[in-house]
């Protein structure tokens, strides 16, 4: 299995080299060469694991036996959900109005990504102590990454990370999941923008190729190939817990509904439809709409400004993943990848070539939902099922009580009177727990759990990073100073 960029620029790199890498040297990110088709019987057959034995599967597709092998990368992924508090690590609970909510927030921080970064820092760590080698690595965060990829290698010896969050757009509590890691390894930088804003200081500095490849630069956002592939397991375990039965001709289809910001977790559903999952991908948004007005229109263009919302880690104006799923779209014509990307990152502004949207729409279904749609959805999920959704799984939830299910003919019958509803599922990206003002909004009571309420008591550290000051110029002196300990 080779690693190739969506632009096209340069050589194929193995999983290593995509794991220690940002964007691609020539500005895209890096996608498998072929995506692995899983026949019939591979599905039936992994219907009966549990989720940690299905991330075992898939990334075993994606890793190759001689990098690592398969007892070390089944020990790294049980060492990455040992931290976990649900048995299972994930858990789907099925509320009235066949509302199904798959709860993917049970790691430490209570977002979804301490899924896919628990398991990566495992990979991150085989490798660095092979090769005894030293990375510093560089995330931007809406929110949720941020303490996510400091709990993955905090305390670790051959490992710092650079964390940048945008100041008043976080929750309290996302803050401060990242400000109270007092550890050498950990620089937190509190930067007075929104999320799109400091995107542009980590891309200058990964566009350095000398300085990046210098200071061994990576990216842990899902810029990072590990953090998709580790997503694609989500969608395979929705559709076992939610599909009818499996021994229809044709398999039955799920319909998954997935909360959306920078686009990694719906390119990893893309993914595992390529490979032959049967599901309808529906992604939902906030206010900040451009991925909706993408697939409805072809109109992958900046509005005005970030909105900010309740849902507030889906508050990005580019969703950088969305060039995956072009590419994926395009049967990987990296030459119109490049074409597109470069005439967006000059003008902010595109129109999809026909073909690729139509493409794109026939791939995806899109909604956006306003701060009153989430608070609605919240209050309907609690008094039907005094059930706590946060404001981004209140997104997914808008859409469902907003959208009749889908009916459908019986694969076993041709006649009208057995149509039936296909079974959706709504992925839930964080614990309502972080969203303490969004839960007041819609006049609930926060339901708080110890961990965080002792947040607040807490020692911080952060450097903040005021506008009018060169972001860029700051990070690079303090990565060298950095690197200078060592």
């Amino acid at each position: 299995m080779e690693y190739v960029s969506t632009r096209g620029g340069v050589g194929a790199v193995d999983f290593e080299g995509a794991l220690f890498s940002g964007y691609a040297p020539d500005g895209g990110l890096f996608m498998p060469q072929c995506i692995p088709s899983l026949d019939r019987d591979t599905l039936r057959r992994w219907s009966s694991l549990s989720y940690p034995g299905l991330v075992k599967e898939l990334c075993s597709l994606f890793i190759p036996a001689e990098l690592v092998p398969r007892n070390a990368l089944h020990e790294l992924i049980d060492r990455a959900f040992s931290r976990f508090r649900h048995k299972d690590v994930v858990h789907l609970s099925r509320l009235k109005d066949g509302l199904n909510v798959l709860e993917l927030w049970h790691g430490v921080t209570h977002a979804f990504k301490d899924l896919s970064l628990s398991c990566t820092g495992q990979f991150l760590q085989y490798f660095l102590e092979k090769k005894q080698k030293h990375v510093n690595i560089l995330v931007g965060t809406s929110g949720d990454t941020g303490s996510s990829a400091i709990e993955s290698v905090r305390g670790q010896k051959n490992v710092d990370i650079f964390v940048l969050l945008p100041k008043g757009f976080c929750t309290q509590i996302q803050e401060l999941q990242m400000t109270t890691i007092i550890e050498d390894n950990v620089h937190v930088f509190a930067a007075h923008g929104n999320s799109d804003e400091i995107d542009e200081p980590i891309k200058e500095l990964f566009a350095d190729v000398d300085f990046a490849g210098k200071y061994n630069l990576m990216s842990l956002n899902s810029i990072n190939w590990s953090r998709i592939m580790v997503q694609i397991p989500h969608y395979f375990y929705a559709y076992f817990q939610c599909a009818p039965s499996l021994d229809t001709t044709p398999l039955p289809v799920v319909e998954i509904v997935v909360p959306t910001g920078g686009g990694g977790n719906i390119t990893a559903g893309c993914i595992a439809q390529k490979m032959g999952l049967p599901i309808r991908l529906v992604t939902v948004v906030n206010s900040n709409d451009i991925i909706h007005r993408t697939v409805q229109h072809g109109d992958f263009s900046l509005a005005e400004s970030v909105k900010a919302t309740l849902a507030s880690a889906m508050d990005i104006q580019e969703p950088y993943n969305v060039e995956r799923i072009l590419w994926l779209l395009s049967g990987s014509d990296s030459r119109l990848i490049k074409t597109l990307m470069e005439q967006f990152n000059i003008s902010k502004r595109l129109k999809l070539p026909e073909d690729l949207h139509r493409k794109l729409s026939e791939t995806l279904g899109s909604c956006s939902a306003s701060d009153e749609d989430i608070v609605g959805a919240m209050r309907r999920c609690w008094e039907e099922n005094q059930y706590l959704l946060c404001p981004h799984s209140a997104v997914a939830a808008h859409y469902h009580y907003s959208k009749p299910h889908r009916a459908c003919l019986h694969p076993k019958f041709s006649c009208l009177s057995f149509l039936f509803s296909i079974p959706r599922c709504c992925l839930a990206p964080a614990s309502a727990a972080k969203f303490q003002d969004a839960v007041l909004r819609a006049n609930l009571v926060p339901q708080i759990p110890p961990e965080i309420t002792a947040l607040t008591a807490m020692e911080t550290r952060s450097t903040p990073l005021e506008r009018g000051h060169d972001w860029a110029q700051v990070l690079r002196g303090r990565i060298e100073a950095v690197a200078q300990q060592w």
